[in-house]
């Protein structure tokens, strides 16, 4: 019997997930929210969620700025964007021009090298970098994704400027136009910062705020559900006062303010994390910046800038008991977790498809084959005969074929953002180091009482035999309170 012919037989197992549940809440670390009395919030991608016209507007108006102010070709404004081209995660060679997906042993995944809109071949890679998928750790070694020949796109606004830089750089590879690489990737990251710092995005979203702001309803029964049980809240936030204002009162009503002990705003993350040089301004209720010293974070006024060190000095609020809330691990959690010890919850919106994709019964099929036929491929390879050897190269063809199939379920260029083949992606690898929950929402957390313990899955290592097979996985465990929030929704 050939090894597809396996694929018609039952091969998925009587315990395997079937139907995932995007509404639950996953475990890196085990976290008791009994232990945590404050929460804390970053704002973009967190307290507000934004729809996908958001990524087409962005990319336009940096098309544009490249196209007016860094005097491009104007047939780049040809080019449209491309929705779900790219995801978050990838890595850009700077020098080469390449988007690419790296795993969390910093291997290329096969298949997901594109230069421009078109996919290299597997020796086309191995040809630029000598021989292999490896990148070395000196050129993306940055500690926020930022290497010197290598940078990692973590923010979901970059998905809009992977789809540029590819998108330029397919122009000028398709109209054989000699271009420098580099100046290429510093002018988009110009034109994609033009977007932010002269306002448009801003200004999009709050004249539109019932197209693009998403979710508000679910966000301020979060709100009131901590404070009535007695929580203390803060935002933090590299937004301006007006922005958040807005979309505040849009999502909580006038009386947002009410809800936070702390609000700060344009605190220049990641450095108000690491710098304790940016002293505190107060804003008064015009948004105009006030000049006396601060000696105290009082609950009801609006903060600029600042520094995390005077924050804990000035609030007393440290360790476990802290629990804080983003989407950019760098950005946002990963010198909370390492250099402070907050708790730390990664937003990840990217999870309502990806579990729909491993939901899916051709998901399933495909998995439980692919993981038997490596099965068997270890075992036949002992077996030297000619016949053997045939086998083991056809069935290592089918096993490369299910394994871009899956990758194509999730994303056809680049596959999902937590895997590259059987490995973790590096963007996987972080998530893991940086948080110590994730979730597809903040609205997630309604469907948990906030005494609840989220326990990590013991999954066993290598050398381990797995004897909690019984254990079942977190997004198929029937959450608490989905039914009674559904109603939110």
């Amino acid at each position: 019997m050939l090894a597809q012919d396996w694929m018609d037989l039952p091969l998925i197992p009587p315990g395997a997930c079937k139907t995932l549940n995007s509404a639950a809440i996953y475990a890196n670390n085990e976290v008791d929210l009994a232990e945590v009395d404050i929460y804390g919030f970053d704002y973009d991608y967190t307290l507000a969620l934004y729809s996908n016209a958001l990524n087409t507007m962005i990319y336009n108006q940096a098309r544009t700025f490249l196209i007016e102010h860094f005097k491009y070709p104007e047939e780049i404004s040809k080019y449209e964007y491309v929705p779900n081209f790219a995801v978050r995660g990838l890595h850009y060679d700077i020098q080469k021009g390449l988007l690419m997906k790296i795993d969390a042993f910093h291997y290329i995944q096969r298949g997901t090298v594109y230069r421009g809109l078109s996919p290299l071949s597997d020796e086309e890679v191995l040809d630029l970098y000598g021989g292999t998928f490896h990148i070395p750790l000196h050129e993306d070694s940055g500690f926020y994704g930022k290497g010197p020949r290598v940078k990692q796109f973590m923010d979901i606004f970059s998905i809009p400027e992977m789809t540029l830089l590819a998108v330029a750089n397919d122009f000028f590879i398709t109209n054989d136009i000699e271009y420098d690489p580099v100046h290429l990737f510093k002018d988009i990251s110009v034109t994609i910062g033009m977007v932010h710092l002269k306002g448009f995005m801003y200004k999009w979203v709050m004249q539109d705020l019932g197209e693009f702001d998403l979710r508000g309803e679910e966000t301020d029964a979060v709100l009131h559900r901590l404070v009535s049980q007695g929580k203390k809240l803060f935002l933090i936030t590299n937004s301006p006062f007006s922005f958040v204002d807005k979309g505040m009162t849009h999502m909580a009503g006038k009386k947002w303010r009410d809800f936070f002990d702390v609000v700060i705003v344009q605190a220049d993350k990641p450095h108000f994390f690491t710098d304790c040089v940016k002293p505190f301004r107060r804003l008064d209720d015009n948004g105009d910046l006030r000049w006396e010293k601060i000696k105290s974070l009082d609950k009801g006024q609006i903060y600029k800038q600042g520094n995390l060190y005077d924050f804990l000095r000035l609030t007393g609020w440290r360790g476990s008991k802290v629990l804080y809330f983003g989407d950019h691990l760098y950005s946002d959690l990963a010198d909370l977790m390492l250099r402070h010890g907050w708790r730390t919850a990664a937003i990840v919106p990217e999870l309502e498809h990806e579990t729909k994709v491993v939901s899916t019964n051709r998901y399933a099929l495909s998995l439980t084959w692919l993981q038997a036929l490596t099965g068997l491929l270890e075992q036949l390879q002992v077996h030297k005969d000619q016949e053997s050897k045939q086998v083991f190269r056809e069935w290592q063809q089918e096993r490369d074929e299910l394994r871009a199939m899956i990758k194509n379920l999730y994303n056809p260029q680049f596959g999902s953002i937590f895997r590259t083949g059987h490995n973790p992606t590096y963007f996987s690898r972080r998530l893991c180091r940086f948080s110590d929950i994730y979730m597809a929402s903040l609205s997630c957390l309604l469907n948990y009482d906030l005494s609840y313990t989220f326990y990590p899955r013991r999954t066993p290592l290598q050398h381990e035999a797995p004897l909690w097979m019984d254990q079942l996985c977190t997004g198929c465990m029937k959450t608490p309170f989905l039914e009674e929030m559904s109603h939110i929704r």
